[in-house]
């Protein structure tokens, strides 16, 4: 969709998470006028830390990894300033009731001094209105019309819009447009088709010392799926905690478990795997949208005619490096 050829043509990015982040800046370097809204209090999307205090620990994604040159070359930026290092945890696998090392040798990234980091770094680049739940978007001959729990209509209008956000989110909204959009059938099926999964995690600490042989695991065919001690990460500070994934599968079934019969299930299953959790301090949250997508993969959504498309983890294999190609590849598109 082009705008009028004497204005620059302004796009709102729904969406501050990494893959909203990086197609925002991406289409200001571009040219385009670019306006981010976001629910949450700060930028970071999968890339999340929980802190208090005396504690921080990474409670969304654990790390990520760089296979595509384009990413790879984003990681080394990232690197030189001094946002992300390379994590080498002792990683072992829990299979059939006994332990092994894992033989995986790949490059595994954390932002530091915690997962936030990357996504802030590019959030300051961009101007981004926090605390501002889009709910509502109406399309008309003068362009996009957004309306947000917080505030109700908002005085902008906008050439087009990105929505990277996790499916359930984007068929909700699509749902509640107003207005004609050509290709709206086409969009809600592809939100309609992807398959999302949830996941628990537990932030736990120990009083006593851990005599855990590893930093990291992952485990298989138990209600957890995932355990690493954040203090093995580089530049962690605070006391010493663990982060505890639960499978999608539990968690699924699980979802509205009360945190206290989730966080119980979680201990049991960890003093089963060899953990020492008397006096536990236990700290609970709820991804409802964590992981899966779409199959097979389609890496974003743009139609130009309704100046409307989507990018975000879940069209593009999931994983952090999925989440930023996503929004690069979008934001290239839209430009074409």
């Amino acid at each position: 969709m082009q705008a009028e050829s004497n204005k620059k043509p302004c796009v709102a990015v729904i969406g501050a998470g990494i893959s909203g982040a990086a197609c925002a800046l991406q289409l200001q370097s571009l040219g385009f006028e670019v306006q981010v809204y976001e629910k949450s209090r700060g930028a970071s999307g999968r890339l999340s830390t929980r802190r208090t205090d005396t504690w921080s620990a990474d409670h969304g994604a654990q790390y990520f990894t760089a296979r595509d040159p384009l990413f790879i070359e984003e990681v080394n930026r990232w690197i030189e300033l001094g946002l992300v290092a390379q994590w080498q945890p002792k990683l072992g696998v829990y299979k059939e009731g006994s332990w092994s090392e894992s033989l995986s040798k790949d490059k595994r990234f954390v932002g530091i001094p915690e997962m936030t980091a990357p996504t802030k770094h590019l959030a300051k680049q961009l101007s981004v209105q926090y605390e501002t739940t889009i709910c509502g978007m109406e399309k008309s001959t003068q362009g996009w019309a957004l309306s947000s729990l917080e505030h109700g209509l908002l005085v902008k209008q906008f050439d087009m819009v990105v929505l990277a956000i996790p499916s359930p989110q984007v068929e909700t909204l699509l749902k509640n447009i107003s207005g004609q959009v050509s290709n709206l059938d086409k969009a809600s099926k592809i939100a309609n088709d992807s398959k999302m999964k949830s996941c628990w995690t537990m932030m736990v600490h120990f009083p006593h010392q851990s005599s855990f042989q590893f930093d990291a695991a992952f485990i298989n065919q138990e209600a957890i799926a995932w355990i690493a001690r954040n203090s093995t990460k580089p530049k962690r500070a605070g006391l010493d905690y663990w982060t505890v994934h639960a499978s999608p599968e539990w968690s699924d079934v699980n979802l509205e478990l009360a945190k206290e019969d989730v966080s119980a299930e979680l201990l049991a299953c960890m003093e089963k795997l060899g953990f020492n959790t008397l006096d536990a301090q236990v700290t609970m949250h709820r991804w409802r949208y964590a992981s899966g997508g779409l199959e097979p993969m389609i890496e974003y959504h743009y139609s130009p005619v309704d100046g409307l498309g989507f990018c975000g983890d879940w069209l593009h294999g999931g994983r952090v490096e999925g989440a930023w190609l996503s929004g690069i590849k979008l934001a290239n598109r839209i430009n074409t």
